[in-house]
């Protein structure tokens, strides 16, 4: 079809939004490329004049054009869609719905990760959409959520070692961009000519239809042989990143096992340290078994320790010793009370001795009886081995004691070498025998 306003115009009347129609139209406007100048003034036109749901076509298909020229390197389009794209552009988003606002935001932002258009023409474009956005109601922030989506894209927020895949990755889609049409054009123009339900053309005519399906054979193989390439180049990066991953991950394990072993060593150490804490012997300590001393104390960490409570201190007695210390075991205790009631019944009178009879150290002295008295209880009358009544009483005695101590008191006076006052009480005792 040759160039003409109406044949211009029809193809973009019959655009919809098919990628296989887009491709069509714009393998079409690019053959024309002498008039860029007049296509992109058309397309602007039927921008303005057509609705809101046709106007995201008409941008997807300046989109196909453009990214078109840049990769194969043609500038007649970007030169003539740079003074007019930022205008379609704000015209395209104007009005439309937010389904449609959001898919225009992708597809220029795909030209600012891409580079197709100069910065100041790239910043203008930008800056007429974020200008719509503060008119909107009830959207007074910058683009999807607040963050504009022209601020760089993720190469901004990416992590280092992702941002040498990123022109890769950004290669790849351009190539696949730039192949998949290319590739969609010689399938259908080779699939109509080798059909078998249309006529055979004339000769002239099947030749110059194979010239044409041998050039686009041949744009669709430089163009997959482009993006097989720069997919090649990204899955080498990816790879790059894998065997880097790889190796940190063989020296986290390595540097994981060694941290185990000291993290185990530390706790059997740790546990060997509070068992000598609960024993009371130091493990870091290098000097041998503490043990007890001569003083029979132990020495831990060079302080002495007692393995035994310290015997209670001697505490001197303030009041004197009784009475029972000082006399002989099993003394009687000689009291006023007892002496009165033995002279009551011998019917003798024995003097009670006073306290100024008793020794200096204010003791008594003691007795050399044996009787045990008991004053606080009635006694039972004690009779000497002279009373004529136990005498009496007890023949069987005498004779025994005579028998034993035959010649004991022999002689003439028994009392002689004895004291007067002793023998006067020999002598009231036994009731004049002696």
């Amino acid at each position: 079809m040759a160039y003409t306003d109406d044949a211009v115009k029809a193809k973009l009347s019959s655009l919809n939004e098919t990628q296989e129609s887009i491709v069509s139209v714009a393998q079409w406007i690019m053959f024309h490329r002498r008039h860029a100048d007049r296509t992109c003034t058309i397309w602007l036109e039927r921008m303005r004049e057509t609705t809101v749901n046709k106007r995201l076509t008409l941008i997807y298909l300046a989109n196909e054009v453009v990214q078109q020229s840049k990769a194969r390197r043609k500038d007649d389009f970007l030169i003539a869609f740079s003074p007019v794209i930022a205008e379609a552009t704000a015209t395209a988003y104007k009005g439309a719905t937010n389904d449609v606002q959001e898919k225009i935001r992708r597809t220029v932002e795909v030209w600012s990760q891409r580079r197709i258009f100069e910065k100041p023409i790239q910043e203008a474009v930008e800056g007429r959409i974020m200008e719509l956005d503060k008119f909107r109601s009830g959207k007074k922030t910058g683009l999807l959520g607040g963050s504009s989506l022209f601020s760089g894209g993720a190469s901004t927020t990416s992590p280092a070692e992702l941002q040498p895949l990123i022109p890769l990755q950004a290669a790849v889609t351009k190539a696949n961009a730039t192949s998949a049409p290319t590739l969609t054009t010689a399938n259908t123009e080779y699939d109509k000519l080798i059909d078998p339900k249309k006529p055979t053309p004339t000769p002239p005519v099947h030749a110059a239809r194979l010239s044409a399906l041998l050039k686009s054979l041949s744009s669709a193989e430089t163009a997959v042989a482009e993006s097989i390439k720069t997919r090649q180049e990204l899955i080498k990066g990816f790879e790059d990143l894998l065997a880097t991953n790889r190796a940190a991950l063989e020296k986290e394990q390595a540097q994981l096992l060694t941290t185990t072993e000291r993290r185990e060593a530390m706790e059997k150490k740790k546990r060997e340290i509070e068992d000598a804490i609960m024993r009371g012997v130091s493990a870091t300590s290098k000097s041998p078994s503490p043990g007890p001393s001569r003083d029979g104390a132990s020495h831990v960490n060079g302080r002495a320790t007692s393995s035994a409570e310290p015997e209670r201190p001697q505490v001197e007695e303030l009041t004197p010793p009784p009475t029972e210390s000082l006399s002989p075991i099993r003394s009687p205790k000689i009291t006023a009370k007892g002496l009165t009631a033995t002279a009551n019944h011998k019917g003798a009178e024995v003097n009670t001795p006073q306290a100024s009879q008793h020794p200096p150290n204010g003791f008594p002295p003691p007795s050399t009886t044996t009787t045990p008295i008991y004053p606080d209880a009635v006694q039972p009358p004690q009779l000497s081995l002279f009373d004529p009544r136990h005498n009496a009483s007890s023949p069987a005695k005498k004779r025994k004691l005579d028998a034993e101590f035959e010649g004991f008191g022999a002689g003439d006076d028994a009392m002689a070498g004895l004291d007067d006052d002793v023998a006067e009480l020999l002598r009231a005792e036994s009731g004049g025998m002696v």
